[in-house]
């Protein structure tokens, strides 16, 4: 049996659509049907060749949302039929010092998914069954998929962000809009920053709950107490500096930035702490889905064909998109 896949030959190029074959799991693998994957920024810049290492031909695409439709041997921790999600860290060996702390986000031999493994721009994939996770009920197929990255790493940039009142946003994306809402729900007051003059995503950050909008050259109203930056731009970390109170914290919560200009040592004096966010774990995924079932979040999307991923990762490149891209592979 053959399936389409959106693939990727060389970096800078659009990816292709293929006739392949459908895999068979291996050991500890699912066959998963995909339903609906999320476009993320970091699809992007592995097709625009900022991360430099994937497998030729990739399948991209690690927002996965399916159905189990077979199992390799061994598998047994889902069933046939099963719906599961797949996200970015898909595995990690399991016995270095990284893993056996709990730190398998940092494992010198983790496996990344649309990366390193095949992605969900395609009717099928297969995954370490270890690293899939059963989806809150409340979410639909394409409504879930941005959950899967855009939600995980938010999250884990707000657990980093401790325990702040005043959390400023700077880059109101897909990770942006979902990790907002947990913020109001856990009564913190957001400050979104925009590219200026960029009134969708503004008009998005107060739709989820922001109390102040304006451009990333604006100043918050009020010191923040942490500040989060999904925007892949290092010149926003002085800026980001300069608006957090002393004691303050700033996350880069990408797993790409521009290299980040020099600053004068008293954006950084007064304890603040600078600190970047790598990937997510196993646990982040059962921490936050356990949250999103909770909290009403609502995801904005907007749904394409499987075909109509360059399209995608165009517009996604030019910024206009206010939430997130997902695929499906069904239409």
């Amino acid at each position: 049996m053959n399936m389409r896949a959106m693939r990727l030959h060389a970096a800078h190029q659009a990816l292709r659509c293929d006739q392949l074959s459908v895999p068979e799991p291996g050991r500890g693998q699912l066959l998963i049907r995909v339903h609906a994957c999320g476009v993320c920024r970091t699809d992007l810049h592995i097709v625009d060749g900022e991360l430099t290492e994937p497998k030729l031909p990739l399948v991209p695409g690690h927002e996965i949302v399916g159905t189990v439709a077979a199992l390799g041997p061994g598998a047994e921790r889902h069933r046939v039929g099963s719906r599961v999600g797949v996200p970015w860290l898909g595995g990690s060996c399991g016995v270095c010092g990284f893993c056996r702390r709990g730190e398998e986000n940092l494992c010198d031999a983790a496996r990344f998914t649309g990366y390193h493994l095949d992605g969900g721009y395609a009717e099928y994939a297969l995954a370490d069954e270890r690293f899939c996770f059963a989806l809150p009920d409340r979410y639909g197929d394409q409504a879930a998929a941005p959950l899967l990255c855009a939600g995980l790493i938010g999250f884990r940039s707000l657990r980093f962000a401790g325990d702040a009142r005043r959390l400023g946003i700077y880059g109101f994306g897909a990770a942006a809009h979902i990790v907002a809402q947990v913020a109001c729900a856990e009564g913190r007051a957001v400050y979104a920053f925009t590219r200026a003059g960029d009134a969708p995503a503004q008009a998005l950050a107060r739709k989820v709950g922001a109390c102040w909008t304006g451009g990333s050259d604006e100043a918050a109203p009020e010191p923040l107490d942490a500040a989060i930056i999904f925007a892949p731009v290092g010149g926003l970390v002085p800026a980001a500096l300069g608006a957090v109170r002393k004691g303050g914290t700033v996350v880069c919560g990408g797993i790409h930035m521009s290299d980040i200009p020099s600053f004068p040592y008293r954006l950084l004096w007064g304890e603040r702490t600078l600190r970047s966010v790598a990937n997510l774990t196993r646990k982040d995924a059962e921490d936050f889905l356990a949250v999103a079932a909770r909290v009403p979040i609502e995801t904005q999307i907007e749904t394409l064909g499987l075909e109509s991923a360059n399209e995608a990762l165009d517009r996604l490149r030019a910024g206009r998109i206010a939430g997130a891209f997902v695929l499906d592979p069904r239409l």
